[in-house]
């Protein structure tokens, strides 16, 4: 397993931090980026669509300042997540625009086209794509992808049912290229586990939600703080994609959380920039019971960088004696 050098460079742990819908805005990423971690965001939470050219200039400058004063401390890379759904009425546009500022990954969901791959590949740049089986890692790959996240049971946002062990065996049978893991990666430990299980990175959401730079509202950061994995309920109602949503936000926005219809796929629109019923539900994946307060992304990164390296330093059974990973 080997690593592009945008992915293997200085990092403060193996993490790339899940673009979220609304949520993740230019504060955000920049903070995860200078903390250490790949900061990202989908690009169609860039409203209007001209403001998405500022927000890569103001990300693109704001770390290669950082770098400039602290080159001891490098930032991170940054992602953009682009819908390839043919809702999506913008991607043609918002693809140019990545390529114009060269953004070092695109990630792309709902759809692996080998054009968008080609336009990234063009200025040196690599493509991550969302799978939730074995079957669409295959497609992504032949069509260009350069890595593949694998998005298991248990993950924010538009998650699938696998178990990730299970998921990240059949990938590795056949792939050795670059493969992040995401569903539940909330402490340190788990993305030790995500390694150990034949990961090369976690993909990491949910931790960042409750953050001061996260572009949530009060209630939902201290509704995070509050709740557990048995407050996760997964739906395709809202988007018409199947995905893990906050109970709490559910039943505010008046449904019956154990009573959700089920929604025809034909349904999603990642196109429109008018305002949506659904925003109001609030996406959290299972690693939920990790967020105990609201805080800083420096601080997230550091606390999963102390459970990290805690986790190497564990003792584990090796069948015949006590070792550690390291």
């Amino acid at each position: 397993m080997s690593l592009p050098p945008v992915l293997s460079g200085p990092l403060t742990l193996p993490v790339l931090a899940s673009p979220m819908f609304i949520v993740s805005n230019p504060a955000l990423v920049i903070a995860q980026s200078k903390a250490g971690v790949v900061g990202s965001f989908p690009a169609l939470n860039a409203r209007p669509e001209s403001a998405l050219r500022d927000w890569l200039a103001e990300i693109t400058e704001t770390l290669a300042a950082h770098t400039e004063a602290n080159p001891d401390r490098p930032a991170a890379p940054f992602a953009v997540n682009q819908i390839v759904h043919r809702s999506n009425d913008r991607l043609e546009r918002d693809l140019q625009a990545c390529v114009d500022f060269k953004v070092p990954i695109v990630i792309t969901s709902l759809g692996a086209r080998p054009e968008l791959n080609e336009a990234v590949h063009s200025y040196g740049g690599v493509v991550l794509h969302d799978v939730i089986n074995n079957r669409f890692a295959h497609k992504a790959v032949e069509k260009g992808a350069d890595g593949l996240i694998a998005v298991a049971a248990g993950a924010g946002g538009h998650a699938g049912t696998i178990s990730p062990f299970a998921l990240l065996n059949e990938i590795r049978e056949w792939f050795g290229g670059p493969l992040l893991l995401s569903g539940a990666l909330a402490h340190g430990r788990s993305i030790l586990a995500a390694q150990v299980a034949g990961a090369d990175m976690a993909y990491v959401g949910t931790a960042f939600l409750a953050t001061h730079e996260a572009n949530a509202v009060p209630g939902y950061k201290q509704m995070l703080v509050d709740s557990t994995a048995d407050d996760i309920v997964y739906s395709n109602l809202f988007t018409g994609v199947h995905g893990n949503y906050l109970r709490g936000s559910i039943a505010a926005a008046g449904y019956d959380p154990d009573n959700l219809p089920v929604s025809n796929p034909s349904a999603m629109d990642f196109g429109s920039a008018s305002a949506k019923a659904w925003r109001d539900i609030w996406g959290s994946g299972q690693g939920i019971g990790a967020i105990k307060s609201v805080e800083s992304a420096a601080d997230v990164v550091a606390r999963l960088r102390s459970e990290y390296d805690a986790a190497l330093a564990t003792p584990i059974w090796t069948g015949t004696r006590a070792a550690t990973l390291v």
